[in-house]
């Protein structure tokens, strides 16, 4: 079934990610809630078929009138999120189990001689749960290796103090093959056995250091005895647990009725991604976009849109995490900055389905006003770099030679952000000898400026120069610049491969842009494409200097024989080993008997 157009650029626009996708009927209301490995490719699944296995599906497609989505750090996390989001809206497409089974949890249990059980009900009673795991294999060799490691106890008994006094209990078989140290009967203190308690719970919050360092001693153990098949299992079952996350970012049963808040900006507005979080389950997820007024920082934003989100969200949340510190008070709420463990990767999962929210408006606007869109590119890359106007004509140097032979340089333009091929130039370096770089790179910029300047004028000069190098390329390249009385006329900037940092001439520390940054794209993009323009000319000088020595030096050979001959035979070592006869039928008998009797003579 072929999408409506609406639906279509939503799916243009979706990214390939895990996460959970929503669809909506043309009432708003939501029908459907499902999983995706891929969002992508899972959501476009959907509208490709001419063929439907089954009705259902058929009259879902037909229903969908909007589609919604949320990103989740893995494929696991996503299948927590739709259970929890199935639970909340109830769709009426999805399947509704009927024994309502939820995920599996790693219970310590609140008492005196802590047990350690898996359960599938979160009660509100001082126990510890880690999880949910989404597979019960993982869950079970968590379980066992813990119980493995820390002999603790398996049994329900009250071993209250006043029982193990009275000596009510007696010791079980789990005792006698090891797998408990007897505090039924007062063989081991309350204070012994929360030292394996307090490891066990180091394990299940991923704390891996304190179990790595005992399975080495029993791996190191085993060796010394010769048991290498117990050493290969203990190595076994700690790749397993590494491999496992024991704590899941979207659902932890600790952190309930809480709100976070993330927040991140472009030049016109800011996107602030809101997620209301009840006994451990996001129930709600949004990302709003807030038009800047002036010059707003994140945190302005953030503080001006926090009340307002929360009125629309009717939240009573007494708790709200943020991203930085929030100077605003709201009477009855505390705010907390996240630094580590299930709170800090709740942030960042916020983090990014508010970048995600922010490239999927840019994407819109390009499809609806491709100018708008470069407009916005050029304001970021203006206020990015610092520059007094905005980019719109760049251009990028870089440097090619073979141990200082044949030594090149390349010159692309960019124009509003995108390459403007008929006007990239290449140099043949003409005033270096040997493998200097810097003084290449001068070179060719005070001949393409000093040409623009005598053709075009000052009006031709590009807003920003980039240079592929650091400082030293930056230098001599501002050099050329001053020479030419250019400075403060064009700004110049150095891209370093290692790091990505970028240099201005004079500054002694470089600075970095993020990754994500669209800003850096450009600017990488430009040194991708001056690379891949410079090495192409000079591997094609290369070949015509390689062609030229090798049979311009026969008598009576020109430039148009010589490419004839090499046309017809591939290459100038075949025309160099084709008889008289051969020779002849493609030019004439002079030409034969020359080429042969200088390359007897010759020795070749």
């Amino acid at each position: 079934m072929k999408p409506s157009k609406h639906i279509q650029n939503i799916i243009d626009r979706l990214p390939h990610e895990p996460g959970v996708y929503k669809h909506f009927d043309s009432n708003g209301v939501v029908i459907y809630i499902g999983k995706a490995k891929d969002l992508r490719k899972r959501v476009s699944s959907y509208f490709n078929r001419k063929i439907y296995e089954n009705g259902k599906t058929r009259m879902l497609v037909k229903k969908i009138e909007d589609i919604e989505w949320l990103v989740a750090p893995t494929e696991q996390d996503a299948l927590l999120l739709e259970s929890s989001l199935i639970k909340e809206y109830s769709p009426f497409f999805n399947i509704l189990l009927k024994d309502d089974k939820s995920f599996p949890y790693i219970v310590i249990k609140k008492e005196r001689f802590e047990r350690v059980f898996s359960t599938r009900r979160v009660t509100n009673d001082g126990s510890e749960y880690f999880g949910p795991f989404t597979s019960l294999k993982s869950m079970r060799t968590v379980l066992d290796l813990c119980k493995k490691l820390y002999p603790i106890r398996s049994c329900s008994l009250n071993l209250s103090k006043k029982n193990i006094d009275q000596k009510k209990f007696r010791v079980c078989l789990e005792y006698h093959v090891g797998n408990c140290l007897g505090p039924c009967v007062d063989k081991q203190s309350v204070e012994h056995y929360n030292v394996s308690i307090q490891a066990i719970r180091h394990v299940l919050k991923g704390n891996l250091s304190v179990v790595r360092n005992e399975l080495q001693k029993e791996m190191e153990a085993a060796v010394d005895e010769l048991a290498f098949e117990r050493a290969d299992s203990i190595k076994s079952k700690l790749a397993s647990l590494i491999q496992y996350r024991a704590k899941s970012t979207v659902v932890h049963p600790k952190i309930n009725c809480v709100d976070v808040f993330s927040v991140i900006s472009d030049t016109s507005a800011g996107y602030i991604n809101c997620m209301h979080i009840v006994a451990g389950a996001i129930v709600k997820g949004q990302t709003f976009e807030v038009k800047k007024r002036l010059d707003q920082t994140d945190l302005e934003l953030l503080e001006s849109a926090i009340p307002l989100i929360r009125s629309r969200f009717k939240s009573e949340s007494k708790e709200i995490y943020t991203p930085f510190k929030i100077k605003i008070a709201l009477p009855g709420v505390r705010f907390s900055v996240p630094l580590k463990g299930d709170k800090k990767r709740l942030i960042e999962m916020s983090d990014k389905n508010a970048r995600f929210f922010m490239k999927d408006r840019q994407k819109n606007q390009e499809q609806i006003d491709p100018e708008a869109a470069t407009e916005r590119l050029m304001k970021t890359m203006q206020a990015d770099l610092r520059l007094k106007s905005q980019p719109k004509h760049i251009e990028c140097f870089d440097n090619s030679n073979l141990q200082g032979t044949n030594p090149t340089s390349a010159c692309v333009v960019f124009r509003n952000g995108k390459p403007a091929k008929r006007d990239y130039r290449n140099f043949n370096i003409k005033t270096v000898e040997g493998p200097d770089d810097f003084a290449s790179m001068r070179e060719a910029v005070f001949r393409r400026y000093s040409r623009l300047l005598r053709e075009g004028g000052r009006d031709s000069l590009p807003q920003l120069l980039v240079i592929d190098g650091g400082k030293g390329q930056v230098s001599h390249a501002m050099e050329a610049i001053e020479e030419l009385g250019l400075r403060g006329e064009i700004a110049i900037v150095g891209i370093a491969k290692r790091l990505e940092e970028l240099f201005f001439p004079g500054d002694s520390a470089p600075i970095y842009l993020d990754k994500r940054s669209s800003t850096l794209k450009v600017i990488q993009n430009m040194r991708n494409e001056a690379h891949r323009f410079s090495l192409a000319h000079h591997r094609k000088r290369r070949s015509k200097e390689a062609i030229s020595s090798i049979l311009d030096d026969v008598p009576g050979i020109g430039p148009a024989t010589r490419d004839k001959l090499i046309t017809h035979f591939g290459s100038a070592a075949k025309v160099i080993q084709a008889s008289e006869a051969d020779i002849t039928n493609v030019s004439t008998q002079k030409i034969a008997t020359a080429l042969k009797n200088h390359f007897i003579e010759s020795g070749s």
